[in-house]
């Protein structure tokens, strides 16, 4: 089988397509054919080495992928070969709360991921497909769908009626765009582009702001709640953000802090955190009960994952240039046929 491979040391020039042996399937463990993948940031700060530089080498990065069964191992009766299935971003978390085994087996960091032709996965971690998505739109699912949905609904509690704030147009802030208006609840959306912006309006984005054209676009978030501040925010720029998102939050309202696009160390303002009384609570995408849980809403609402572009599996460095540039709006998929 084919395979990309960070070899050697990191940086996407050390990004390798290189063959290995096809893998085989053992006690309660399925082969699967990998039909496509999708990367998140996590993908490109791992193959730059800015995500553990200490990490092991070589890795097959990537944690987002789809595909279908081929074969299964002893002791798995629950999957036939041809089942189309959707691999969770940490196979070794089921349910419950996450530790540090759980944490553990998160694709494409300590152990290898997902750009590859066939993977062994846990057969007790992998769901069905939705029967409308593709093999692409399921490939975007594991991490920024799933991370959303824990951010809005398991750890924020989102209610209909309450305002949500989204951080650009990345995969997390158009999944749960789309799934705070499923809520009802009011959207407001910032962005550097105004095309991007009117994409997200036609999606059904209530309120947009162009933060380089209103720095502080706090305050533009107060005028349109009437002072009062958002209920809910998807943090999705870390420390470079945060003192502007607990400024814009209202009393008692809650902060998912997910991605670290504008930095992961800093100072932050605490004062708006503790007079508030804002929860601020970190999201590591969630458990195999959690995608479970959001995949029947999204098969019982048809919703389909914005894909912003598809490249074939040939293509594996170039989609990684892709994310790098930042022009993207909604996910990048690799096709693996």
């Amino acid at each position: 089988m084919k395979l990309f491979e960070i070899a050697g040391s990191f940086g996407l020039d050390r990004l390798r397509c290189i063959e290995r042996p096809t893998p085989k399937p053992g006690p309660g463990e399925v082969l699967i054919r990998v039909r496509a993948v999708s990367l998140n940031y996590r993908d490109l700060l791992i193959v730059q080495g800015k995500y553990n530089p200490r990490m092991k080498l070589p890795r097959v990065p990537l944690s987002d992928g789809a595909g279908e069964i081929i074969s299964v191992g002893a002791e798995v009766s629950s999957w036939r070969p041809g089942d189309r299935v959707v691999i969770p971003f940490m196979p070794g978390w089921l349910e419950g709360e996450l530790d540090r085994n759980k944490a553990a087996s998160a694709l494409g960091g300590e152990i290898d991921g997902m750009l590859s032709e066939f993977v062994v996965v846990p057969a007790n971690a992998l769901l069905c497909i939705p029967e409308h998505l593709s093999f692409e739109q399921a490939a975007t699912l594991p991490c920024a769908a799933v991370t959303a949905w824990n951010g809005l609904f398991v750890s924020g509690n989102l209610q209909p009626g309450q305002t949500l704030l989204l951080q650009g147009t990345g995969g997390v802030s158009l999944f749960g765009l789309q799934f705070g208006k499923l809520a009802g609840a009011t959207v407001i959306m910032i962005s550097s582009s105004d095309a991007k912006l009117e994409r997200a309006r036609t999606m059904g984005a209530d309120h947009v702001i162009n933060y380089r054209l209103q720095p502080e676009w706090e305050k533009r978030v107060h005028e349109i709640t009437a002072g009062r501040g958002v209920d809910l925010t998807l943090e999705v720029g870390g420390t470079g953000t945060l003192s502007k998102t607990l400024r814009a939050t209202c009393y008692s309202g809650h902060v998912g802090l997910i991605g670290v696009l504008s930095g992961i160390t800093g100072e932050v303002e605490m004062g708006h955190l503790l007079h508030k009384a804002i929860t601020i609570r970190g999201i590591y995408v969630g458990s195999r009960a959690i995608f479970a849980a959001m995949n029947d809403v999204i098969a019982q609402h048809k919703l389909e994952p914005v894909i912003d572009r598809v490249f074939s599996f040939e293509e594996s460095l170039e989609a990684f240039r892709h994310l790098e540039s930042a022009r993207h709006f909604g996910k990048i998929v690799i096709s693996i046929d």
